[in-house]
């Protein structure tokens, strides 16, 4: 049943190109009877079904008669195969490409960064510009295969929503998704899957979400689904995260779903908490606890993470339990590298188990190295700030670095800054550095070298804490130190701002 509006639609094509001969032609290849076109419709739905190879399709386009394009559009076209859409215009590829790589350009800026290192990033991104181009063609599939042309607004009201989940899904590794794309970022780049292979990965993936809303003779869904519902995940939501893994509707109650939920709950998780634990990692359900999963608890605990802070280690990053134990180590031992005491190595585990998913050699080794490279110890610096690590050398250290040089920081002040706070690099330049900046210009009391002193005062709000604390300051005629006006707290600074007038009258 799924399949027929599909059908519907090689149906209108077909009743098209009798109409229209001419539609059906393009470079070297030019169906003139409806029998042949019909015929490769139906390979067409056939190899859909599996029942027949990819390499058994014809690859054909319905479009104007343009010439057919060479391979530079094939390179660009590799992305389509799994689509089901034959070769495109090379005209109108140049155009997408040119679209997508505007979008991606000024969505990039709008997360912060510069326009030379969005243009940057944008050029060495030709794998996820091409990704793009082909989720393009897979949504507006009917307008090529008639070839209608899409608009500039259809592009970008295609893209930018999409965009914005994987910055939702993504966060600050955004950049790395781009970058590292088809991988995920700090895994190695897996080989791509057969048009076969996907057509009976969708099928499993519809199976799982017809399965996770199935209803009985009575109306009610199945049991691990309905005990996932009281436990407080939304219906749509088991079916999204059925979709992501299909294997999520199929786990058994009994001897998977609820042992697992125990486990959590025995470990101080709030029971509010687990569905978001289920959500970001379904796969926890499918673990073997007294094979895999709590000796792999034991296994990090013996590197000092501790064992009272399990339900927040979990709830930040629950698939840390997930990884195999040389992915672990593998961390460990890079910290120990940097010079990072037992000790430490366990609260950062307890802190920041994100630090585990990171590539060694794509991201922390670089990162090191940028941090070294500004005369910044990298061990001291992710005890302090490991989340710091996350973050892309392009994206958001770099930036943030040449806006401090810009400004008339030294690089040794740069570095004086982020050792005394970590947690710097972690701000939004536009959104965070640059209004706090222009606020500290503004209050024209203070030398710029009250920031490397205090550099702690780019974490405080700014409406809730800078300005009151200054105005209240001001209007007293007083004047603090900025570690004095904003560390410390209500009732300290309002004895310190009478003392400070005593002495002046």
């Amino acid at each position: 049943m799924a399949d027929l509006p599909i059908l519907r639609l090689e149906g209108k094509i077909l009743a098209v190109v009798e109409k229209n001969p001419a539609v059906a032609a393009t470079g070297d290849t030019c169906f003139r009877k409806s029998s042949q076109l019909s015929q490769i419709l139906q390979l067409s739905y056939c190899a859909r079904l599996g029942h027949v190879g990819a390499a058994s399709v014809p690859r054909v386009l319905f479009g104007v008669s343009q010439p057919c394009a060479t391979s530079k559009a094939k390179a660009y076209d590799a992305d389509l195969v799994d689509e089901g859409i034959g070769e495109i215009p090379i005209g109108l590829l140049a155009a997408e490409r040119e679209e997508a790589k505007a979008v991606l350009t000024l969505f990039l800026r709008k997360q912060g960064l510069s326009n030379a290192v969005a243009a940057r990033m944008v050029n060495k991104s030709e794998l996820f510009i091409n990704h793009l181009i082909s989720k393009l063609h897979a949504i507006h599939k009917s307008q090529y295969l008639v070839g209608i042309e899409l608009t500039t607004v259809e592009i970008r009201s295609t893209l930018i929503p999409y965009l914005e989940c994987l910055r939702e899904e993504n966060g600050n590794l955004l950049v790395d998704v781009v970058e590292s794309f088809p991988s995920p970022p700090g895994r190695e780049k897996a080989s791509r899957p057969s048009p076969t292979t996907n057509i009976v990965n969708d099928y499993k993936k519809d199976r799982a979400v017809a399965r996770a809303s199935q209803q009985n003779a009575d109306g009610l869904l199945p049991t691990n689904i309905q005990y996932l519902v009281e436990l407080g995940m939304d219906l749509e939501e088991i079916k999204e995260i059925s979709r992501r893994f299909p294997s999520f509707p199929y786990y058994s109650l009994d001897r998977k779903i609820k042992p697992l939920v125990d486990l959590l709950l025995d470990l101080g998780m709030a029971k509010s908490d687990i569905p978001t634990i289920l959500h970001k990692r379904p796969q926890l359900c499918g673990i073997s606890l007294s094979d895999n999963l709590k000796p792999m608890m034991t296994f990090l605990e013996s590197f000092g993470v501790d064992k009272s802070q399990w339900a927040k280690v979990i709830y930040r990053f629950p698939a840390l339990l997930t990884y195999s134990r040389q992915k672990v180590k593998s961390s460990v031992d890079f910290l120990s590298e940097l010079g990072v005491s037992e000790k430490q190595i366990g609260k950062i585990l307890t802190r920041c188990p994100h630090i585990t998913s990171y590539s060694i050699d794509g991201k922390l080794r670089p990162t090191a190295e940028y941090f070294r490279s500004l005369g910044i110890n990298p061990g001291t610096l992710v005890c302090k700030s490991p989340q710091t690590f996350g973050l892309s050398i392009e994206g958001n250290l770099r930036p943030l670095t040449e806006f401090f040089l810009e400004i008339g920081y030294s690089a040794q002040e740069v570095a004086t800054m982020v050792s005394r706070y970590g947690s710097l690099y972690t701000f939004s330049l536009p959104a965070n550095v640059m209004p706090k900046w222009d606020f500290f210009l503004s209050m024209d009391c203070y030398p710029r070298s009250e920031l490397v002193k205090f550099p702690q005062y780019f974490g405080y709000s700014l409406n809730e804490r800078i300005k009151p604390r200054f105005c209240q300051m001001k209007e007293c005629g007083v004047i603090m130190v900025l570690n004095q006006m904003l560390s410390t707290s209500d009732g300290e600074f309002e004895k310190i701002i009478e003392r400070k007038m005593c002495r002046i009258f």
